[in-house]
C-alpha cells in the first residue's frame, strides 16, 4: 500500500514540513529540546494505567490532540490479571514504533515511496533475574531483542536496507535501549 494524500506528501509525511522542520532547528537549535510524560496510576493487582497528554517542546508547553491511556499487566501465569501487555512488552512496541516511524521519514526525505512496512520483535528474558534468584548472574532486563523489518518500496534492496539503519542510527528508543540512561527514582510518601 502506498500513502500519498497530497503532491507533497511522501509516505503520508509532509516533505516540506519536515525540511522546514530541520532548518528551524538548524537555526534555533534550544527548540529541539522536549520533555515527554506519562502519569501512572495503579489499579490493583500487577494493573496500572498510564496517561499521556502534555509535553514540553519548542520551548513551550503543549498538549496531544487527546489523553491516550494504555493498561499494563502481567499474564495469570505471572500473578496478574492480563488486563494488558507487562511493561516490558511495551518497550517492544517503542522500539518497533520508532523505527517504524524512523523509516517512514527517512524514505520520505530521499523520495522513495514505500508500499509494506512491518516488522516482529522479540526480547528474550530470563525471570530469575527478576525473581531474585540468579545471585546476581542474570539480568533483570532482556537478554536480546531482535526486531525483524520486512520493507517493501521503489527502491533497491540496498537503499530499502540503508533507511532502516538510518532510523536505527538516529532512533530515540533505540538509543535508550543500547546506553546506559539515568534514571532517578523520586518517592513522596503520605
Amino acid at each position: 500500500m502506498t500513502v500519498t494524500t497530497n503532491p507533497s506528501e511522501t509516505n503520508g509525511v509532509d516533505v516540506a514540513t519536515l525540511f522546514a522542520t530541520l532548518d528551524a532547528v538548524k537555526a534555533q537549535p534550544e527548540i529541539a529540546r522536549f520533555q515527554f510524560r506519562a502519569r501512572n496510576s495503579w489499579q490493583g493487582g500487577t494493573h496500572s494505567r498510564s496517561e499521556f497528554s502534555d509535553f514540553h517542546g519548542a520551548t513551550q508547553e503543549m498538549e496531544h490532540r487527546s489523553v491516550t491511556a494504555v493498561d499494563s499487566d502481567h499474564p495469570a501465569v505471572l500473578v496478574g490479571q492480563d488486563h494488558g501487555p507487562t511493561p516490558v512488552e511495551y518497550l517492544l512496541h517503542g522500539i518497533a514504533a520508532c523505527l517504524t516511524a524512523g523509516v517512514a521519514n527517512v524514505a520520505a526525505a530521499r523520495g522513495v515511496r514505500l508500499h509494506k512496512v512491518s516488522s516482529t520483535v522479540q526480547g528474550d528474558i530470563d525471570l530469575l533475574g527478576i525473581f531474585g534468584m540468579s545471585d546476581g548472574t542474570v539480568r533483570n532486563g532482556y537478554e536480546q531483542v531482535k526486531v525483524t523489518f520486512h520493507i517493501e518500496g521503489d527502491a533497491d534492496e540496498e537503499t530499502l536496507r540503508g533507511l532502516v539503519e538510518q532510523s536505527r542510527r538516529r532512533s530515540a528508543v533505540y538509543d535508550a535501549l543500547t546506553n546506559p540512561t539515568p534514571v532517578v527514582i523520586d518517592v513522596v510518601t503520605g
